[in-house]
C-alpha cells in the first residue's frame, strides 16, 4: 500500500482528493491538512510514502512545507498555479513532482505511484514551459560540490536523469538491474546534497551534461 498524506486548505479539494485515492486498491489515505504547518506535524508524525500538497496554504505555504519534509517523505505538487516561478521554486525545495489541478483522476493516482516509486514527475502541461526556461537560462560554470566524487557510472546516471529518465529507462539504457539503478541514483542525490532526482536533472542541465 503507498499512504498518502492530502494537503489542501480547501475542505472540498481534499475531500475530492480522498475520494479519487479511496477507488484505487493500492493507495490509502493515512491523513489530512488544511495548511503547511499541520502538513509538515502530520508528515512527520504519520510518516507517508506521499504528501500530495498544495502551494498557497495558510500559515505555511507549500513551497517551505516541501524544504522541511524533503527527508521525510515524497512531496506530489498539485496546484492551480503553473508559472516558472512556482515549478522552480517546488524543484528547488525538493518536490518529486509537479502537477495542475485540472489533471484528471486516473493521472493523479498514476503520479503518486510514479512519485512513490521513486521517479520524478512533471504535469506535460508545464513541461514546455521548462523546456523554454532552459533555453533561456546561461550555463552554470562553477563545479557543484559533490560532483567530482561521481563514480563513471554515477556521471552516466546524472547525465540520465538530465534526460529525463525513469529508474527502469536508466536501467535499460545503462544494461543494469532497476534495483541497481534505483540505488545508484540515490548515490548521486547522497553525493551532490540534493533533496529529489528532479533536483538532479535540472543541476544536469544547467551543466549541460546532457
Amino acid at each position: 500500500m503507498i499512504d498518502v498524506l492530502i494537503a489542501d486548505d480547501h475542505a472540498a479539494v481534499r475531500a475530492g482528493l480522498v475520494l479519487i485515492c479511496q477507488g484505487a486498491e493500492d493507495i490509502r489515505v493515512v491523513g489530512e491538512a488544511a495548511d503547511g504547518a499541520a502538513a509538515v506535524e502530520a508528515a512527520r508524525r504519520l510518516r507517508p510514502d506521499v504528501v500530495v500538497m498544495d502551494i498557497r496554504m495558510p500559515r505555511l505555504d507549500g513551497i517551505s512545507a516541501t524544504e522541511r519534509l524533503s527527508e521525510v517523505c515524497d512531496v506530489l505538487i498539485l496546484t492551480t498555479y503553473g508559472t516558472n516561478g512556482y515549478l522552480f521554486a517546488a524543484m528547488s525545495a525538493g518536490a518529486a513532482g509537479f502537477l495542475l489541478k485540472d489533471t484528471d483522476a486516473d493521472s493523479l493516482l498514476d503520479a503518486i505511484r510514479t512519485v512513490a516509486r521513486g521517479d520524478g514527475l512533471i504535469s506535460p502541461s508545464v513541461t514546455r514551459d521548462l523546456i523554454r526556461e532552459f533555453g533561456r537560462r546561461v550555463p552554470t560554470t562553477a563545479e557543484p560540490d559533490g560532483l567530482s566524487n561521481l563514480t563513471g557510472r554515477e556521471r552516466e546516471v546524472l547525465v540520465c536523469l538530465g534526460k529525463g529518465m525513469s529508474n527502469a529507462e536508466i536501467a535499460g539504457h545503462l544494461n543494469m538491474a532497476d534495483t541497481t539503478a534505483k540505488t545508484h541514483v540515490s548515490r548521486v542525490l547522497n553525493k551532490l546534497g540534493l533533496r529529489s532526482r528532479v533536483q538532479a536533472a535540472i543541476m544536469a542541465r544547467e551543466l549541460r551534461l546532457t
